[in-house]
């Protein structure tokens, strides 16, 4: 682990109701070294998906600061927030968003004609097939794939520009307890052989114990303790 590649520091995040303040994130403070797998764990409603968002690129923040691979969020353009939506973070959502159109393999070919990556690595792309175990599906459509299949063609997806970080919002909440574990399993090892930062946002526990090197709690939008 060569540093930190998220920085989060005195994160606030306010939504407006009408004239009522609604304050869901309250100085959040914490890091992710490059190469960790930390897990966000939280009951509904403690703030986690804003986090998560904001982490992304997705929402912006009230104050605070938030570097991501060296890119101050707070003080960037959208388009260089963009940049890094497409190139430096991939994400896995609790729903599969796979078009059901497309193929396993053309579905994960979006996020690389998204990026516009004229690089694409077929090794590369073999090699996370391989690992997710889904190389004998690429050319099955969304709803001759089981739940935990469509799971890993998302993070196929998530992966396919070879970002440095991945973020997984409850990955596994839409999945029954076997395809959970093998989901689970499979991010953990990509973090094993292959050094890739993940940061999941879950509820479970059980499922951040499993994986995680580190477990941060989060609760009313401060974190406990991690």
């Amino acid at each position: 682990m060569s540093g930190p590649i998220i920085e989060v520091a005195d994160l606030h995040k306010t939504y407006y109701l009408g004239r009522v303040a609604v304050e869901v994130l309250r100085g959040i403070d914490f890091r992710v070294e490059a190469g960790e797998f930390v897990a966000v764990v939280g009951p509904s409603g403690s703030g986690k998906s804003t986090l998560f968002h904001i982490i992304g690129g997705l929402t912006a923040s009230s104050s605070g600061h938030v570097r991501v691979d060296g890119l101050d969020l707070a003080g960037c353009a959208d388009s260089a927030r963009t940049r890094m939506r497409q190139r430096t973070v991939g994400f896995v959502f609790q729903k599969f968003n796979l078009l059901p159109t497309l193929t396993a393999e053309e579905n994960i070919g979006v996020a690389r004609d998204i990026a516009q990556n004229r690089h694409w690595d077929r090794a590369h792309f073999a090699e996370i097939v391989g690992l997710l175990g889904i190389a004998d599906r690429m050319h099955h459509k969304p709803y001759a794939l089981s739940g935990g299949e469509q799971q890993r063609v998302a993070i196929a997806r998530a992966l396919a520009n070879s970002p440095k970080i991945l973020l997984a919002d409850e990955p596994t909440g839409n999945l029954d307890s076997a395809s959970s574990r093998a989901v689970l399993e499979v991010l953990k090892d990509l973090n094993r052989r292959m050094g890739q930062t993940t940061l999941m946002i879950t509820h479970n526990t059980e499922a951040a114990a499993y994986c995680a090197h580190r477990v941060v709690h989060l609760r009313d939008g401060r974190i406990l303790e991690g």
